[in-house]
Parts: C-alpha cells; structure tokens; sequence
C-alpha cells in the first residue's frame, strides 16, 4: 500500500514494509514489519501534450525518513525497531538512528517533525527554497490526515492484513 501526499517541491510517502536486513548489527536479526514515512522530493514535467494532457509528475528523492518497525517474531505493538534517519545520501539512508519518544509514541513524534518541515528540510541538508514555507503550511493543514493514515496503515500491519512475507530471499516488500 502507498500513499502520497504532494505539495509544490515536497511529498509524504507512506507504505507498509516487511524487510529482512541482509547484514543486520546485533541485536536487529529477524523479519521487521510496519510503516515507512518518507519525506521526498517532488518533480513536475512539462504538459506532454495539450493543455488538457496528464502531467507527468515524479516523486524523486528521500530526504528524510521514518521507519515505525518491529520485530516480526516480537509482541505487536512493540515498535522495538523503530528508528528514523535525518538525513539521506542520495538514495541511501545511512545509519539508523532510535530514539525512546520515537518509540513509545511514534505517530506522535513523527507528527510533530512533519509540523516543522522548514527544520527538517534544513537538518536534511536540502536547500531552502521559497516553496519550502508554502509547502510546510499546506503541510500542516492535512497533518492530521497524513497521521491518520499512519495510524491505519500501523492497524492493518498489526492484524495481518499488510506486509505478509514473500517466498524466499532477500526479503523486502512494499514500495518505499
């Protein structure tokens, strides 16, 4: 499942996961399941065609990250392996970062970062940009919605119905 929630340079991408790191740090072996939340870079390309044509549009880079996981073999609801990455290199997220609040109330913490996009932009290391400031209000008014939709996404992972392992390895399903 993926949801994107676009806005004139940034998009929230949401998606469950299931993913088996292929050299885990000790500690971390085994299955993890649960929600991804991506702050990305978004492209518009020129009208293809006519006025009335599709827009090509692309939702580029990860600038930021949030991986609200747990450990598949562990109790639901532990979120034993939830962590977050400030910044990204490219396309690669770099070491993971855990923090308790993140843990303990991870809808709560990642809400409370996305309210501040301006500083998690800068912290990210991305350029500012004059959308940057319209981006982080329209961001803020559908705030609640992009965490309710976390929310959800964490119901459906913790009864089953998301993230179901693939046969054989390596191991990664969903689309962020």
């Amino acid at each position: 499942m993926l949801y994107v929630f676009g806005f004139e340079r940034t998009g929230v991408a949401v998606g469950d996961l299931y993913f088996v790191d292929p050299n885990p740090p000790p500690g971390q072996e085994g299955a993890e399941r649960g929600v991804r939340l991506e702050v990305r870079l978004l492209e518009h390309g020129p009208l293809p065609g006519s006025a009335y044509s599709a827009r090509p549009i692309t939702v580029a880079r990860p600038v930021w990250r949030a991986d609200l996981l747990e450990s598949v073999d562990g109790p639901p609801g532990s979120f034993d392996r939830t962590h977050y990455h400030p910044a990204l290199r490219g396309w690669e997220p770099g070491r993971r970062v855990f923090d308790r609040d993140l843990s303990a109330h991870p809808v709560e913490w990642v809400g409370a970062r996305l309210a501040g996009l301006e500083a998690l932009l800068a912290g990210a290391g991305v350029a500012s940009d004059p959308a940057d400031a319209r981006d982080a209000e329209a961001l803020r008014g559908c705030l609640a919605e992009i965490m309710d939709t976390v929310g959800r996404l964490l119901e459906r992972v913790r009864r089953g119905e998301l993230v179901r392992p693939p046969g054989g390895e390596p191991a990664r399903v969903g689309w962020l």
